[in-house]
């Protein structure tokens, strides 16, 4: 298992003259969530994930050398269009990576990005598009390290994409990821994700994540300064003993293949972190009352068919409803005849379980 020490960049190279790479990342959605972090991006409870398929950035990272080196340089475009409220991030971004990516000032960077699906929604943009940006990064220093290992090269990615996004780096690879130390994960770390270790039970593969697009707007808090609300949260402690104990049990569940235990953990989980954001100060209720109608109907819907469909939220509104494959047809018409009339414009997006960021041959 790799440290924080083992991704300094400590090679003396000669800069390329220019290039470019483009990546696509999926989003992902926690099934056991990570709220709260310490100093570094550091979680203060371990996380496990299901890596989306459709919900994803797609990145295309253009440099040119530059003759002063030092500070950086970019221009950003956003779905084609310059987007200055972005730049303060990338910008952050960039100064937490320097001692790892210290090559990164010799270059002008053009990073041209875009979403499939609505930005600052609750579906996890900031995850999707830091590790699309590590990916590129890592091409460029896979370019001036050729004798760079995959395993290195996507464990680096992984952890300066953290430094980004926290859950950025449960995007980099698939199908299931874990971030966060936990003595039930073998080689699992707070500096990285890692894929999940053991076989997936069938029940849990081509998994189904339907997400309903409640409110497509800017979020009211960001995650950022949610994590930050867990600094003396009264019940914070609890929290974090509960999210190691779901995680072990999780582990089993995706090895064992029981759904009901699945659905238990996932919902509970789901209503824990909105929990903590009502019970911190000041106190914040992201759902809203359609979000709690949908859940409700998911209830009532899985009590009278028996039909193993269950919800979980990120830091939002957005409800996603996760099933099997198997009750695709019958969910999807759940959705259509009782459901979508809560969603924004009617709007919901049909993903699945995906395979982590993947690169665009230019």
């Amino acid at each position: 298992m790799r440290s924080e020490i083992d991704f300094i960049f400590k090679t003396e190279t000669t800069p390329i003259v220019s290039g470019s790479f483009e990546w696509s990342a999926p989003s992902n959605i926690a099934l056991v969530k990570y709220w709260g972090k310490k100093e570094n991006q550091i979680p203060a409870n371990p996380s496990i994930s299901f890596t989306l398929n459709k919900c994803k950035t797609i990145t295309r990272l253009d440099f040119i050398t530059k003759k002063e080196n030092d500070n950086f340089s970019f221009d950003l475009l956003f779905e084609g269009q310059p987007k200055p409220d972005f730049k303060p991030k990338i910008r952050k971004f960039f100064e937490r990576i320097d001692s790892y990516c210290p090559y990164l000032k010799q270059y002008h960077f053009t990073i041209n990005t875009q979403n499939t699906f609505p930005h600052s929604s609750g579906i996890a943009s900031s995850a999707s598009g830091m590790a699309a940006l590590a990916m590129n990064i890592m091409s460029l220093e896979k370019q001036l390290h050729p004798e760079m290992s995959e395993d290195y090269f996507y464990q680096k990615a992984s952890f300066i994409a953290r430094l980004g996004s926290g859950s950025a780096c449960r995007s980099i690879k698939g199908n299931v990821v874990v971030w966060g130390k936990n003595e039930c994960i073998e080689g699992s770390s707070d500096e990285y994700g890692v894929q999940f270790t053991s076989e997936i039970h069938p029940n849990f593969q081509k998994y189904q994540d339907t997400i309903l697009l409640v409110d497509k707007g800017e979020k009211q808090v960001s995650s950022t300064i949610g994590h930050d609300l867990m600094h003396g949260h009264p019940f914070a402690e609890q929290r974090f003993l509960q999210a190691n104990h779901n995680l072990s049990a999780m582990k089993s569940v995706l090895e064992n293949g029981n759904i009901a235990d699945f659905i238990k953990i996932v919902e509970s989980e789901a209503l824990t972190l909105h929990a903590m954001m009502m019970t911190s100060l000041p106190y914040f209720i992201l759902m809203k009352p359609k979000t709690l109608s949908i859940i409700n109907a998911i209830w009532k819907f899985r009590t009278e068919t028996n039909i193993p469909v269950c919800f979980t939220l990120d830091a939002g509104a957005n409800v996603h409803i996760l099933y099997p494959e198997n009750v695709l047809v019958e969910t999807l018409q759940f959705i259509k005849t009782e459901l979508v009339g809560y969603c924004q414009n009617g709007q919901y997006i049909c993903d699945e379980i995906g395979f982590g960021s993947q690169q665009v041959l230019l």
